[in-house]
């Protein structure tokens, strides 16, 4: 994910911007839309990640699954904020998935054979959920579960590029950090260190 720079307030009613979209206004939509983009690049990399390496920039998806829910936007019909994540993550996950049909008939396998990739997905969602836990030290009151994957993945998007990195592959692809290091071209202890230090200001992000 790139770095988002300064942190970008949001309508704390998400709820209200969402009805706010759905009457017709183009600026409550990009904004609803640019809300969830470091929660989705969150997704798309960790998914992305498992099956297709560096091969696609989560970034990319994430524009193509913005550009269909923006054409498709009359046609959601929910009303609260965690339909319409959803609904961005159904998007996301038909975008994901045909890429991943296109490389695994590339690679000369049986898409059959497969997992599902909405089971996958999901299995994305809940990792990014789970790690919240010892990431703060006290949730954010009155934020939903999915809405604390936002704010996880907005934090994120605040790190050091090698912070957010380390991160990532510990947590979410789940490598260990003697693969971490290698993979960042680091020593093993040079990757734990890295690992507290962006720990440390991850959660410092997340209970602010």
């Amino acid at each position: 994910m790139p770095d988002r720079g300064a942190k970008k307030k949001m309508p704390s009613d998400i709820s209200l911007l969402l009805a706010t979209a759905k009457v017709g206004s183009e600026v409550a939509r990009g904004d609803l839309f640019e809300h969830y983009r470091n929660y989705l690049e969150l997704l798309a990399r960790v998914e992305l990640g498992r099956r297709l390496n560096s091969k696609v920039d989560p970034s990319d998806i994430v524009q193509e699954t913005f550009l269909e829910a923006h054409c498709g936007f009359s046609s959601f019909r929910g009303e609260s904020e965690g339909e319409f994540t959803a609904w961005l993550r159904t998007i996301l996950g038909h975008r994901v998935a045909h890429l991943v049909r296109r490389y695994l008939r590339n690679q000369g396998r049986d898409v059959r054979r497969e997992q599902p990739l909405d089971l996958s997905l999901d299995e994305s969602s809940r990792a990014v959920e789970r790690a919240l836990d010892g990431m703060q030290s006290t949730p954010s009151k009155g934020a939903s579960q999915r809405e604390q994957g936002v704010l996880l993945a907005n934090a994120l998007s605040r790190l050091p590029a090698d912070y957010r990195e380390v991160v990532v592959l510990h947590h979410f692809e789940g490598l260990s950090l003697t693969d971490v290091g290698e993979r960042m071209g680091r020593s093993l202890d040079s990757a734990q260190k890295l690992w507290v230090r962006a720990l440390g200001r991850l959660r410092r992000e997340l209970d602010e």
